[in-house]
């Protein structure tokens, strides 16, 4: 938990559940709005317990074939349907070598291929045709991340599926561990970040906005609060000047989604969510010597954020 620590921000509970559930065998599903850290929890977990990984990236062409593996169309003229010219998917070599096998966006992969992890949930091996039976080593697990039902383009996931797995809900980190994700990322402190993340956290309350702006989004506003403050020979941009507006409309309305029906603009909306920004008068720190580029150059970046 001490290594797992050094990669992530305000998600102890949830490491450690993850830590255990994996030590005990289980399957898990890690479920929560984009920008939350699913992914990096995961691999910061996997990494210091010495886990193995095949990585999917779960989307409408994820086929069974892509998924299990398939025989070489090309050799199978030769010698027909051989063990030896299957190639494995990445389930397939999960299952042979005892690695976790994470799908992210679980709840975006179509039905057939999400029947085809029920055998390797439930009796621990699948059934290829023409190949036949592949155990699960030992360390074999199934971890997959998942945004909330309702986000564009997903779906229910089985209950055949969802029986077999332990489900942990992640949701955005509080104001202060924003705060720190944001400024071990750009190098920046003081008032521009501080901002950035209240700004961010506004979207996601706003009435017409069904989903608001991850954590990205205040990284983004302060990379290009500082791009232009040296772009334009200014201070760091606090709420209220042009550029600070320049950045929060360029960074953040493209990741909201309003609601049906929604008379404003995103563009209108973080404009308005500007004016209930707190005033930090005295907060702000001298921008970065002209010719540095804004962000991670700043300071080594840190495997932390989301």
């Amino acid at each position: 938990m001490a290594r797992v620590d050094e990669r992530i921000v305000g998600l102890r509970r949830e490491a450690e559940v993850l830590t255990a559930s994996l030590a005990a065998g289980l399957h898990v599903v890690l479920e929560g709005p984009p920008g939350t850290g699913k992914s990096t929890l995961l691999r910061a977990v996997a990494d210091a317990a010495g886990f193995g990984m095949e990585f999917v990236e779960g989307n409408a062409e994820l086929t069974p074939a892509r998924l299990v593996g398939h025989h070489d169309p090309a050799l199978v003229l030769q010698t027909g349907y051989t063990p030896d010219i299957f190639v494995d998917g990445p389930l397939a070599t999960a299952m042979r070598e005892g690695r976790l096998l994470y799908i992210e966006e679980l709840n975006r992969v179509p039905e057939e291929t999400l029947n085809v992890l029920v055998g390797a949930l439930a009796e621990g091996e699948i059934h290829v045709p023409r190949l036949g039976r592949i155990p699960a080593g030992p360390g074999f697990r199934l971890i997959a991340a998942m945004n909330p039902f309702d986000a564009v383009g997903t779906a229910r996931v089985s209950q055949a599926i969802a029986d077999r797995m332990c489900r942990i809900a992640i949701s955005y980190q509080d104001a202060p561990g924003e705060r720190r994700i944001v400024t071990t990322v750009t190098g920046v402190d003081g008032a521009l970040p501080a901002s950035a993340v209240e700004l961010t956290r506004l979207t996601r309350e706003h009435a017409q906005v069904r989903m608001g702006s991850s954590v990205r989004g205040a990284i983004d506003l302060v990379r290009l609060g500082v791009g232009l403050a040296q772009l334009r020979g200014e201070p760091l941009p606090v709420p209220g000047d042009a550029s600070f507006a320049d950045a929060a409309v360029a960074s953040l309305s493209g990741r909201l989604r309003v609601e049906e029906g929604c008379e404003q603009t995103p563009e209108a909306i973080v404009l308005e969510l500007i004016g209930r920004l707190k005033p930090r008068a005295g907060e702000e720190v001298e921008p970065p010597p002209p010719g540095k580029a804004p962000g991670p150059a700043l300071r080594p970046e840190p495997p932390v954020t989301p």
